[in-house]
């Protein structure tokens, strides 16, 4: 057994007692390069990733080409050092069970949080709903950058009469971490309820994710005044 076997076990065995709580960043990314690199002081290679990308969570963000930039790091370390946020999603997706009707902000905000409260870039997403409010399908619409996103109207309604919507439900994920809606998406609420109104479909809400947090137009009574008029 050579040195860093010895360290390795006893990385391990600190793991297995404590989980991750005395670890920092340094130590998280070391055990994690174990089961990628079996013959090779990850020590080294963990510096060499905080040093390049600055904190841990821009080396969970970074792509596999990104990572595979830093000396040391092949495809196969890259790969899961790539899979872990999408692991780490797909758990929280999980966690959240199945939504079976979609009446109420708070029931589409557990379908939303998970798919769209950790993502860097803003998404734009749209639930088809039939009349009893369970869902038909769920379409990602656009993607964009950290600042902004263009989304088209005629790709909501168009989306919403393919798959026979009778309401649906817009969401899309504020990167900044604040949920409030800016002018532009009050602007293009009014336009897309609108829009859908014409071919008699209904937009029943439209949440902006941020984080684990969530706005809602309709809760906030923003889709329609009380009296049932447009705002």
């Amino acid at each position: 057994m050579g040195i860093h076997d010895g360290h390795r076990d006893r990385l391990r065995e600190r793991y297995t007692e404590h989980g991750l709580d005395t670890f920092n960043d340094l130590n998280v990314l070391e055990l994690l390069l174990f089961y990628a690199i079996p013959r090779r002081d990850t020590n080294e290679l963990a510096h060499a990733l905080l040093d390049h990308f600055g904190t841990l969570d821009a080396v969970f963000d970074a792509s596999i080409r990104q990572l595979e930039e830093v000396p040391g790091i092949g495809h196969n370390a890259a790969l899961l050092i790539n899979l872990i946020p999408q692991l780490g999603r797909r758990y929280a997706i999980s966690r959240t069970g199945v939504v079976d009707v979609f009446d109420s902000a708070r029931a589409a905000s557990r379908y939303f949080i998970p798919r769209l409260g950790s993502e860097k870039e803003e998404r734009v997403m749209l639930l088809c709903l039939n009349p009893q409010k369970q869902l038909i399908s769920a379409v990602h619409l656009a993607k964009g950058v950290v600042n902004g996103v263009s989304l088209n109207t005629r790709l909501v309604v168009e989306t919403a009469l393919k798959y026979r919507a009778s309401s649906v439900i817009l969401a899309h994920n504020h990167p900044s971490g604040n949920a409030m809606p800016s002018i532009d998406d009050e602007m293009i609420t009014r336009k897309i309820r609108d829009a859908l109104k014409l071919v008699d479909i209904a937009l029943d809400d439209h949440l902006i994710i941020a984080g684990q947090n969530y706005f809602s137009f309709e809760a906030a009574g923003l889709l329609y005044l009380k009296n049932g008029t447009s705002f």
